[in-house]
């Protein structure tokens, strides 16, 4: 494509060749009689000239009218991804406010000395539910301490290393917490079950559970106080014979979007548990 200078050039060319011509055959003849024949000439060819050279400025403006634009709009999308950036931190940054205001809250409806973690990290297996927090042997956290939230109890410390611990939910089949159905003051043993359920063991036949029950901590197995939430009962089968009914149990707590905790440190809670700790 030719630049702008050049097409200008080539147009000045053609016009003082033309002119050249006119005036050559205006100096050989009298100018009365051939003044016409050259206007009637020339006159087509300049007014071409001039309209390809206006409509070639033209597009040339218009070309580097829609680089402008184009830069433009890059600038101004840069910009707007950058405010939807800024806005995105500054939702996160107001909604970890709300919920650390909600721990704090929570902080003084307890007796116990308490200190907040960070979750860090999640068991991808489907083996075992147990979670990440980024506090550790250094700050005073201890194996067999207990890990709530405002919601209700989440787990319990299980390894300790410095700066990090593991703590076991109790959605894990390998969890037991001693509880009450806190209507009718039946007791159980609450375990993991299926699909971040939990199971009411032990729960006698007799006692009166019905759906929907809050199920509470009994404080009687040496880790969690008495009185904390755990879940309701959401299924019961009282059948014909044996001893026990079968109960489940729906947690408070939602693990899936558990994002911070709080561990009790009252080690009058830990009487017969180990303390050790790996690196």
């Amino acid at each position: 494509m030719f630049s702008k200078k050049t097409v200008v050039i080539i147009g000045l060319i053609i016009m003082i060749v033309a002119n050249i011509v006119a005036l050559s055959i205006t100096s050989r003849y009298p100018f009365h009689e051939y003044g016409r024949l050259s206007i009637f000439i020339m006159a087509p060819f300049q007014d071409a000239i001039s309209n390809s050279l206006k409509f070639l400025e033209s597009i040339w403006n218009n070309y580097f009218n829609l680089i402008s634009v184009a830069n433009e709009n890059r600038m101004l999308k840069k910009e707007l991804s950058n405010a939807i950036e800024r806005n995105n931190f500054c939702y996160e940054a107001e909604l970890s406010n709300i919920r650390l205001r909600h721990l704090l809250n929570f902080k003084k409806t307890l007796t116990d000395e308490v200190i907040a973690a960070e979750v860090i990290g999640k068991d991808p297996s489907a083996w075992f539910q147990t979670i990440i927090i980024d506090k550790g042997n250094a700050d005073g956290i201890l194996r067999g301490l207990p890990v709530v939230v405002p919601d209700g109890i989440a787990g319990q410390v299980t390894d300790v290393a410095e700066h990090y611990s593991k703590v076991l939910l109790i959605t894990d089949g390998n969890s037991a917490v001693d509880t009450l159905v806190q209507r009718t003051r039946a007791r159980g043993l609450l375990q993991g079950g299926r699909s971040g359920l939990c199971i009411l063991k032990y729960a006698l036949r007799k006692e009166d559970v019905v759906p929907r029950d809050t199920v509470v901590t009994s404080g009687l197995d040496g880790v969690f106080p008495k009185g904390l939430r755990i879940g309701y009962v959401s299924k019961v089968i009282k059948r014909n014979s044996g001893l026990f009914q079968e109960v489940d149990v729906t947690p408070y707590v939602d693990f899936e979007k558990l994002e911070e905790v709080m561990v009790i440190l009252n080690k009058t809670n830990l009487t017969g548990i180990e303390t050790d700790v790996k690196d």
